[in-house]
């Protein structure tokens, strides 16, 4: 039988047998997601009483894609500006329940025996919640618009976010088998400044086309060209080092910030359905009957860390960040399960090498396990709050309060908290803007003029050219270091008012600007010492000298002004 022929009766025999094992699971009011898996068991190798799926390698793949679309949609249904716009209690809550979840699965699997590496996946499978799994427990519960919900939220996304950054720092890390701390700091600042480059740039760009040639757009088109820069963002991340997931995700964030974002949300939806259940089947296909049997201990023992222990901890996190005694009860008992991105870290660990296979059919049953009592989880949060309140000393509860008010208590004015995100945010963006047409610069465009301009006439000699290298790419970081030492014009009589409010604001105002002005000089003495054999003490006056006449140049200011201007205008259009 040829290899096409078994590769259109394995999807068939794959998407028959979910579909109908998915009916039977919304009959009994269960998770689709479960379903999926039982139908991979059903049709996987260790279940020999249906028909089997023979090319276990296609099926991989698939599931592969499937990770991507199932990436690329949450990207969709993510944003940056919806994120910073809540308070610090989410960010409190999801800092501590990440890092305290993620320790305590990482002694947990020390004290199973498993590896170091081993031991730091479980902890980040058990760190990270099932995103599906809890919006589609409150849309059941009616709980989708009280107050704990927003933090639960918002906590899922963050999750999220470290569950790609450690995707990409395990895959660093699985080739030298070890964590070293220099390396994990280089990893996530070369991360960092890819997503905000790539964000910059395809918010700069991706609206404006989707604007200009909306005429000629229809679904067809729009759903092509989306999937088609999915793709490439997902080959772009992968030559670099990063993962696949991780260009999809980023690509996914970008097209939601653009008008045509809901609409793509809508258009992939069917392709994300069908081969998120591919990939959900072939999670259930890796399930071994004989390896649950032969490790029962070790899948009640994880079970019981991801319930009661992560339900805890993350009550106590939210407690922590200044909500009351009811809310983080709630709030942290929604989050007490792992779900989907468990079962991508895993598969991830497996390709690399760095799991036991055996561990991932364990990892699969304590999911299942986990988003079968979800439910009953979140319904269990106030009674248990009610027993609590009812027991506790009156002391303790005064003190829960005392703290809950003293966490509501605004230090910084809101206003001024937006100001100054705002302004340090700016500078992040354009500090890594100028980083990065520097190294275009440096990579590309002088090697080029080096090779080129030799051929056109001798007078072109290596001096000449080193210092036309100089030029030409201080001219092109010019509008990024008068960005950096500028201010923005709505933002001049805030900081004169921030100025004659108080002592400490002069402080951060001074730091601030002198600090923009410190960054502005090195990257001159950067560009000036790559091409130029100068010594520190010409090097720096020089420096300062460039800064000055770039800052007292219109011309650069206004270059600058309008790649801001524009960026800004798309980053807003979906609002307007």
């Amino acid at each position: 039988m040829s290899e096409e022929f078994h590769l259109l009766s394995d999807l068939a025999l794959i998407l028959i047998s979910a579909g109908i094992v998915t009916i039977v699971f919304k009959l009994l009011k269960q998770p689709l997601v479960l379903g999926y898996i039982v139908a991979g068991f059903l049709v996987g190798p260790h279940f020999g009483l249906f028909p089997t799926v023979v090319e276990l390698n296609s099926v991989e793949e698939w599931s592969e894609i499937g990770i991507i679309f199932l990436l690329f949609a949450l990207g969709l249904e993510f944003s940056f500006k919806k994120l910073f716009r809540v308070g610090s209690a989410a960010f409190i809550t999801a800092g501590i329940e990440i890092v305290t979840v993620g320790c305590v699965g990482f002694l947990t699997g020390y004290f199973l025996g498993w590896t170091t590496m081993e031991s730091v996946i479980l902890g980040g499978m058990l760190a990270m919640s099932s995103t599906t799994i809890i919006i589609k427990a409150f849309d059941d519960l009616g709980l989708k618009k009280e107050p704990f919900a927003d933090i639960v939220f918002v906590v899922l996304i963050l999750q999220d976010i470290v569950a790609i950054l450690m995707m990409v720092l395990l895959s660093t890390a699985a080739v030298s088998q070890q964590f070293s701390g220099g390396e994990m700091m280089y990893n996530i600042a070369k991360l960092l400044f890819f997503l905000i480059l790539w964000f910059v740039i395809g918010i700069y760009f991706f609206p404006s086309f989707f604007k200009k040639f909306k005429k000629w757009i229809n679904d067809e088109t729009l759903l092509i060209i989306s999937i088609g820069l999915c793709f490439g963002m997902v080959a772009i991340a992968t030559n670099l080092g990063f993962s696949s997931a991780l260009g999809a995700f980023v690509m996914g964030s970008i097209l939601s910030e653009t008008v045509e974002g809901e609409h793509i949300e809508k258009l992939i939806k069917g392709i994300k359905d069908l081969f998120g259940a591919i990939f959900f089947v072939s999670v259930g296909m890796m399930v071994d009957p004989t390896i649950l049997k032969e490790y029962w201990g070790t899948i009640i023992i994880i079970t019981l860390v991801a319930v009661v222990l992560k339900a805890l901890l993350s009550s106590a996190a939210v407690l922590l960040s200044g909500q009351s005694l009811k809310t983080s009860l709630q709030s942290g008992f929604s989050l007490a399960q792992i779900g989907e991105f468990s079962f991508i870290l895993a598969t991830l660990g497996i390709s690399l090498k760095v799991m036991n296979p055996t561990i991932y059919p364990i990892i699969v049953a304590v999911s299942v396990i986990t988003i079968f009592l979800t439910p009953y989880c979140i319904r269990g949060a106030v009674p248990i709050y009610n027993k609590l309140y009812r027991r506790l000393p009156k002391k303790m509860l005064q003190m829960l309060d005392s703290y809950q008010l003293g966490g509501k208590h605004e230090r910084i004015s809101p206003e001024n908290k937006r100001m100054i995100m705002g302004v340090l945010f700016r500078t992040i963006i354009i500090a890594v803007l100028c980083f990065a047409s520097i190294v275009f610069c440096v990579k590309w465009l002088n090697p080029f003029l080096s090779e080129f301009l030799p051929k056109i006439s001798a007078f072109f000699s290596e001096k000449i050219i080193m210092v036309i290298n100089t030029v030409v790419t201080l001219t092109v970081a010019s509008p990024f270091l008068v960005g950096l030492m500028t201010n923005r014009s709505k933002d001049v009589n805030r900081f004169t008012e921030l100025w004659k409010e108080n002592a400490r604001n002069r402080v951060f105002l001074v730091v601030w600007i002198l600090g923009r002005l410190f960054l502005a000089v090195f990257f001159i003495v950067f560009i000036l010492s790559k091409y130029l054999t100068l010594t520190a003490w010409l090097l720096i006056p020089i420096a300062l000298g460039i800064a000055m006449f770039i800052f007292f140049t219109r011309r650069a200011l206004r270059r600058f002004s309008k790649l801001e201007e524009h960026f800004m205008t798309n980053l807003n259009a979906k609002e307007e």
